[in-house]
């Protein structure tokens, strides 16, 4: 066996970190809830199963997040994982101060927290537990509902920019 890793060991400072976890494909999701009457999202793909007993899911909003703050204060939210043809919807969550939900269709899911149309799949959830990580919060959700639409592949974010399957 030979001894390739030392030619391309590098320190995990924020730059060379970023570069190699670009290279861990993910799903993109945009995670919902209702502040009051009005809806608020955010782009998140740092989402991934935690437990099947219960059903909890994670995600990891940045602290400097505006949207974070409001989604923990109505306590339930929805991820919604898109599909390979949704790429404007998460540029538009993905741009901070936008009017995001005038541009997008959605309506409300059975627990009340708003469901993007056309999604590959979405899990309604409840706040289980929110741990400090660095610039980063860690929230637990518990599932509550959930439901997935085939037609499509997911959308997923590789390298810093957006694939397919089969790309």
């Amino acid at each position: 066996m030979t001894d390739r890793a030392d030619d391309h060991v590098l320190r995990p400072e924020a730059p060379s970190f970023r570069e190699v976890l670009g290279r861990f494909a993910t799903g993109i999701t945009i995670v919902t809830a209702m502040d009051g009457d009005e809806p608020v999202g955010l782009a998140a793909n740092s989402f991934t199963s935690v437990s099947l007993d219960p059903p909890l899911v994670l995600f990891c909003p940045a602290k400097t997040s505006g949207s974070w703050p409001r989604i923990e204060r109505a306590g339930r939210f929805a991820v919604n994982i898109l599909d390979d043809s949704q790429e404007e919807v998460c540029r538009i969550f993905a741009t901070p101060g936008e009017d995001r939900f005038s541009r997008v269709a959605w309506h409300r899911s059975p627990n009340g927290s708003p469901l993007l149309d056309q999604v590959h799949a979405f899990l309604d959830c409840t706040i289980w537990a929110v741990h400090d990580a660095g610039d980063h919060m860690v929230v637990i959700g518990e599932v509550q509902d959930l439901g997935v639409d085939d037609q499509a592949g997911p959308l997923l974010y590789y390298r810093g920019r957006y694939a397919r399957l089969g790309d």
